[in-house]
């Protein structure tokens, strides 16, 4: 089950360096990297932020990007959380992969290009086989522009995990 030690930093101007940079908690790299840093983490949750680019490869015609993508930044936003805390922890980081999602409800059919979104991760379920499960959402300040349960799954052998289910 989840952790209950209080574990909590938060991403200030001051305080920039206490949470990593994304890439030191995220294997994607280039415009397959959409999340643009942390805000805020702790145990059992995460805050990051994404500004969606109108230069990309998801850009639509007015530059913005479709509301179907949330799913990726949701399942980015839970890996970086499982990143950071396997660093707090001391421990490697592994590779995982998206189970599935539940009810993913968008209440917009885009995200704003250069508009910041805050993409936010709360686990609620988790046990030792590295299976768990994270309410997500995504807003705009109050403004609650997406949400989804996303189901993770943590192999203890990731290579074996892929050839297992690939045969």
């Amino acid at each position: 089950m989840v952790k209950a030690a209080n574990l909590i930093y938060h991403l200030t101007m001051t305080t920039r360096t206490q949470l990593p940079p994304i890439e030191d908690v995220l294997p994607h790299r280039g415009n397959m990297l959409l999340i643009d840093r942390l805000i805020e983490f702790n145990n059992e949750s995460l805050i990051a932020e994404y500004s969606p680019k109108s230069d990309t490869w998801y850009a639509d015609a007015e530059g913005n990007m479709p509301a179907w993508i949330g799913l990726e930044l949701m399942a980015q936003a839970v890996a970086a959380h499982v990143g950071v805390l396997k660093r707090s922890e001391g421990k490697p980081q592994k590779n995982g992969v998206l189970v599935g999602a539940r009810r993913y409800s968008a209440t917009v059919p885009i995200f704003t290009a250069n508009i910041p979104l805050q993409i936010h991760t709360t686990i609620f379920y988790q046990d030792i086989s590295g299976i768990a499960a994270y309410d997500c959402n995504i807003k705009n300040g109050d403004t609650l522009l997406a949400e989804a349960t996303l189901k993770v799954f943590e192999p203890d052998n990731f290579q074996t995990f892929l050839q297992e289910s690939l045969s």
